[in-house]
């Protein structure tokens, strides 16, 4: 049976290494040069590194290389089918994986070594053809072979056709349910240290954008109705919150997953005098997972990290809603420039904000991972099942877009104008002032339900006169209710009422200069 040949994928999503052991190191241990001969027997002089990866060439760069045994063939006397192999193969996406899984391939041959499993220069050739894999892999020059099926084989298949029977010593006390999981979970803190990063780049861009609007009061809405005046900026730090909570679920989520589940082996653990602890410090963890059918089961903190992503979509999906809305002619609030619109193939007018209508509708994307992990692991027993294979495409997928999501908001942001004077004369619609108006009341001793009716009495009487609360003279307003002064004005009109906000957190002027300190500080935000 011919086996498939997979193209090595030539974009990872972590472009440099995020552990220093992952690093390639110099060739230089001579027992690796006692390899089986070629075909072609090497240049002269040309030194371990060339050595190894003609070794490499011969075994993987045929596109059509005869059929292998499996290393977990023996007690097999039928090869699997070109349907099933192709069906269950994982190596068209998992070899995302390859940093992580011979960053943890490393960190388990010096465990074996220490531990007195596997011998220091065996350790050495180990760990030293990993580092020539990784070479060719991130030079694009690694064969991936489906009939291998996985990151994990195809990186131990090569290493043993470059070293030697000292690969087959790195496999002991390991199985793949283990293995997987702490590549996984290696992938999902960087995952989420890359992410990070992003929102904070998001939120300067709001900070900054807010930093230019100064004094401007936009209208607030509830129920998509005119409600109660705002400070532009007290508006757009409204999203600043929204992502400063998405990065602390970020780094809740990062600290659960922080545990080590190598060693685990398949689902009890081994007879063999490992050491879990020295492993999980060497490659950054807490500590070692303590129950060895939880470290090999859980997804817990693949569904955590979904969900943490779900709801940054939420938030930025409501961005691009309000942003969308608010370039409507209907509104005019603010103009995208050029640089982040697009148009239309039939309208010559159209000007789209379509980078924000993405950002809306990827938002689905991102929360269907969330609800396809969520039903692949409701019916599963404890311990690993093949299912969970469906679990890393989703995760991978998820990450790409939220980052995407991410960057475009924060260009869109840095690339649009706020329409002042538009703004301004849309702000007397509506009443907004009406709210102040009846804290004036409360001030003056009348009971707030009272002071609701009062108001609202005044903005019906308003209504009949097409014209705003702030129009009303004193009579007017007397003979509504004695109660109100001369001094009312000081309450009326968008102006006084942002003034008069006063509690912590409001939309009065003082606490929202007192919120921006916060955050230009907070992101080390230099002021124009």
């Amino acid at each position: 049976m011919e086996s498939t040949v997979v193209a090595p994928r030539t974009v990872s999503l972590f472009t440099e290494s995020a552990h220093p052991s992952s690093q390639s190191r110099p060739l230089s241990h001579p027992k690796l040069n006692k390899l089986p001969p070629l075909s072609a027997p090497p240049p002269k002089n040309t030194g371990l590194r060339a050595t190894l990866s003609i070794a490499m060439s011969a075994a993987t760069g045929n596109p059509n290389p005869k059929e292998e045994a499996k290393l977990w063939g023996g007690r097999f006397k039928e090869s699997v089918t070109e349907t099933v192999e192709r069906f269950t193969e994982s190596i068209s996406f998992d070899k995302e994986l390859y940093r992580h899984d011979i960053m943890g391939s490393k960190a388990h041959a010096s465990m074996l070594a220490k531990q007195g499993l596997m011998d220091h220069s065996d350790r050495d050739k180990i760990l030293e053809g990993l580092s020539e894999i990784e070479r060719l892999i991130e030079n694009g020059e690694f064969k991936w072979r489906a009939d291998r099926e996985d990151v994990h084989m195809n990186i131990e298949a090569a290493l043993t056709d470059m070293i030697g029977e000292p690969a087959k010593k790195l496999h002991t006390a390991r199985s793949r349910n283990d293995q997987v999981q702490t590549d996984f979970r290696l992938w999902c803190r960087d995952a989420i240290d890359r992410i990070i990063p992003c929102i904070t780049n998001l939120q300067v861009a709001l900070v900054t954008l807010a930093l230019k609007n100064e004094g401007v009061i936009v209208p607030g809405y509830t129920h998509m109705q005119r409600a109660q005046p705002v400070l532009l900026q007290h508006h757009l730090l409204a999203y600043v919150e929204q992502l400063e909570r998405d990065i602390g679920r970020l780094v809740d989520c990062r600290t659960r997953l922080n545990f080590c589940p190598l060693g685990a082996c398949a689902l009890a653990g081994t007879g063999l005098p490992i050491d879990r602890f020295m492993t999980a410090e060497e490659l950054g963890f807490s500590a070692p997972m303590r129950n060895s059918i939880d470290a090999v089961s859980d997804r817990d903190f693949v569904v955590e990290f979904l969900s943490a992503n779900s709801i940054i979509g939420v938030h930025l999906s409501r961005l691009g809603e309000e942003w969308v809305l608010w370039a409507s002619e209907e509104f005019g609030f603010i103009t995208p420039s050029d640089s982040v619109s697009t148009g239309s193939s039939i309208m010559p007018q159209k000007k789209n904000p379509d980078p924000m209508e993405l950002v809306r509708g990827k938002s689905a994307r991102v929360i269907g991972h969330l609800v396809t992990l969520l039903v692949l692991c409701k019916g599963l027993p404890p311990s690993y099942n093949r299912d969970l294979q469906e679990d890393k495409e989703p995760v991978f997928d998820s990450v790409k877009t939220i980052v995407g999501m991410l960057e475009v908001s924060a260009e869109f942001a840095h690339n649009i104008t706020f329409n002042k004077e538009r703004i301004c004369r849309a702000l007397p619609a509506g009443h907004l002032d009406a709210t102040t108006l009846a804290d004036y009341l409360v001030k003056k001793g009348i009971p707030f339900r009272t002071s609701h009716d009062i108001v609202g009495r005044s903005v019906a009487f308003c209504v009949s006169r097409n014209c705003q609360l702030q129009d009303l003279s004193l009579d007017e307003l007397h003979s509504i209710s004695p109660v109100f002064d001369k001094d009312v004005y000081e309450y009326l009109g968008v102006d006084n009422a942002v003034k008069n906000f006063c509690s912590y957190g409001s939309a009065g002027s003082a606490c929202v200069a007192s919120q921006m300190d916060y955050w230009v500080r907070k992101l080390n935000i230099e002021r124009i």
